[in-house]
């Protein structure tokens, strides 16, 4: 071996170390996500009938709309279609936690609710689901921002935040956006 060759052989085994201890850290902070800090790929898939999503559940109309349960959680079930939302506004409460529950019956929808950090994709099959806080008051847009056929420019709904003082559930914990 000349002297050259083993100038090179010692570069590539040097550049294979470092390309082993790079390895080797990226999986220590796999392992320690995984077991310290408990973090998971998605794992918790919830499936729905896209065929009969309206007919009984949660994703029938009476059920569709913001609803507060007895223990004072907010949700949101939202059934996204070709080409609109249903219901077409929802009320939420200024500075508490929300949970965002979607559904498709037909093809693939984006959810983008502006000014927030909600932003998900709604998939016939699957129930989508977001938890946010709404931290300001007022009116935000809800496009879908998934082409979702040829109406789907017009495919948009709105979210109502509202100030505590004004988000009042009904008797059976409903709230609606006051939009008659």
């Amino acid at each position: 071996m000349s002297m050259n060759e083993s100038a090179v052989t010692r570069n590539e085994l040097r550049w294979a170390v470092v390309v082993a201890a790079m390895v080797a850290i990226v999986f220590g902070a796999i392992l320690f996500a995984t077991l310290a800090l408990h973090r998971a790929p998605p794992g918790q898939v919830e499936t729905i009938d896209p065929t009969t999503l309206h007919l009984a559940g949660e994703f029938a109309e009476p059920a569709l709309g913001t609803t507060v349960a007895s223990n004072g959680d907010v949700t949101v079930r939202i059934v996204a279609a070709q080409f609109a939302f249903v219901p077409q506004c929802v009320a939420v409460p200024q500075g508490k936690p929300v949970t965002l529950r979607f559904a498709s019956p037909d093809v693939i929808h984006g959810i983008i609710v502006t000014g927030t950090n909600v932003n998900t994709m709604v998939v016939p099959g699957y129930v989508s689901e977001v938890r946010t806080v709404f931290a300001e008051a007022g009116d935000h847009l809800m496009p879908c921002h998934e082409f979702c056929g040829l109406g789907h420019s017009e495919m948009l709904a709105r979210v109502r935040v509202l100030p505590q003082s004004q988000f009042q559930p009904d008797a059976s914990g409903k709230v609606g956006c006051g939009l008659r």
